[in-house]
């Protein structure tokens, strides 16, 4: 009898054992091709304070008559792939959140002790856990070098952030050059590249530049702007301008790292970079699933049926504030277009990752087209631009056009210029999520 209980306890164990084992993955493909097992499902998840634009296809360029006939937005058919892009331009209060990010980080380096600490393998990190109170005399001790100096200090204000020392310090990998072909043959030949070959280090000032308002305009004055547009809290729903293209993807690197940061912290895998639209993705999201009309609301006029603007532009001969605005607004003015995309056009212009190239169409792909150039500090001046888009509220009627192209150099910041990110999504459409595609 003991035996038989016996036999029974141990086929009773077999079978947990065989159970435990299918259940680890060890036993269960039957030699089948199944793929790697424990995969979490994973839906894309979506940014706060964006739309997701649908995969889709439609003429991209001039749908009006080219009254200047500048030739630089001839149309073409073009596919884009689905992303989430910003409802509203990058406002002074979410690009103020990077600046602090760059201050406080700088900081807590500084002070060194329990704001940075040391991992498994004695490497630092900031500890971001530790609160950090400006106010304690002793921080501020610890911290002097971070304030202005000697003839810099102003009515006497010694405990006053020196803002020129605020730099993003960040390094990105150059996919563009490690595709060349030079690098391709070294790769056949045996010999591939490390990756260090492709690393590119920057350092970008973060702060705005806030004389831009002074600079860009002549015998104007706007000199209430340049000391409190940034600063006071009045603004922070305005969108953030005096921001070079640099600035612009110096803050996209670090919102991607910042959220990434934390998907990791919650074991969830890593999602795509943010970075600023290619010029097709603009016009694609600014049209609003409509194809060949003139403005981002659908309609070919500049004003609604009750006879009232609908964008922040320099309308009639210049009767600035006939549309509700005089310099920028708020980003969420005015009706967003079918896709829920606020000011795409007016307001501001927007920075787009394009280098500008005016016969770009006639040599771009159909196929996600975009035009790249990585324009060195010593490079010449034609080099350096930029493609924006949209308008602004110091343009006229044509600049708002979907189609209309201008460009601005990428290391200079202007008062009529900001920008919106965007992040390629996943698949075709977010509304795909438990459909077959």
């Amino acid at each position: 009898m003991r035996v038989y209980k016996n036999i029974r306890l141990l086929t009773f164990g077999t079978i947990c054992l065989g159970l435990i084992l299918q259940s680890c993955g060890l036993n269960n493909t039957k030699g089948q091709l199944v793929g790697v097992k424990g995969r979490m499902i994973w839906n894309h998840p979506q940014p706060f304070g964006t739309v997701n634009i649908p995969t889709g296809t439609y003429h991209m360029g001039q749908s009006d008559q080219d009254i200047i006939y500048a030739l630089t937005s001839r149309p073409m058919q073009v596919t884009v792939q689905s992303f989430f892009m910003d409802d509203t331009e990058i406002t002074n209060n979410e690009y103020r959140q990077f600046v602090h990010w760059v201050r406080d980080s700088m900081s807590r380096k500084m002070l060194g002790d329990e704001y940075v600490l040391e991992n498994n393998n004695g490497d630092e990190y900031i500890n971001w856990k530790t609160k950090l109170r400006y106010s304690d005399p002793e921080v501020k001790e610890n911290i002097s070098e971070m304030f202005y100096q000697g003839d810099d200090i102003f009515e006497g204000d010694i405990y006053e952030f020196d803002i020129r020392g605020f730099i993003y310090d960040y390094h990105w990998m150059d996919l563009h050059e490690a595709s060349k072909r030079i690098y391709y043959e070294d790769t056949r030949k045996g010999n591939p590249p490390s990756r260090s070959t492709f690393r590119r280090d920057e350092k970008v000032r973060v702060y705005p530049d806030t004389l831009c308002w002074i600079r860009d305009f002549t015998y104007s004055f706007n000199d209430p702007l340049t000391q409190l547009y940034f600063y006071h809290p009045g603004y922070d729903e305005y969108p953030v301008v005096g921001v070079s293209w640099k600035q612009a993807k110096a803050f996209a690197h670090w919102r991607t790292k910042y959220l990434n940061d934390y998907y990791k912290s919650i074991g969830m895998p890593k999602v795509n970079d943010f970075r600023l639209p290619t010029e097709a993705e603009w016009e694609y999201a600014a049209r609003g699933g409509r194809d060949f009309n003139p403005y981002p609301w659908g309609g070919p006029y500049l004003r609604n049926s009750k006879g009232c603007f609908l964008a922040n532009f320099k309308p009639l001969r210049g009767n600035y504030s006939e549309d509700g605005g005089y310099y920028p607004v708020k980003v969420t003015s005015y009706f967003p277009n079918d896709y829920g995309l606020y000011c795409m056009a007016g307001n501001v212009a927007e920075w787009t990752d394009n280098a500008y190239n005016e016969g770009i169409n006639a040599v771009i792909d159909d196929m996600n087209p975009y035009y790249y150039f990585d324009a060195s500090e010593d490079e010449n001046g034609s080099m350096k631009r930029k493609s924006i888009r949209g308008g602004s509220y110091k343009d006229v009627g044509y600049w708002l056009q979907n189609g209309s192209r201008s460009f601005e150099f990428q290391d200079t910041a202007k008062a009529y210029v900001g920008f919106r990110c965007v992040m390629t999504y996943m698949g075709r459409s977010i509304k795909d999520k438990n459909s077959n595609y």
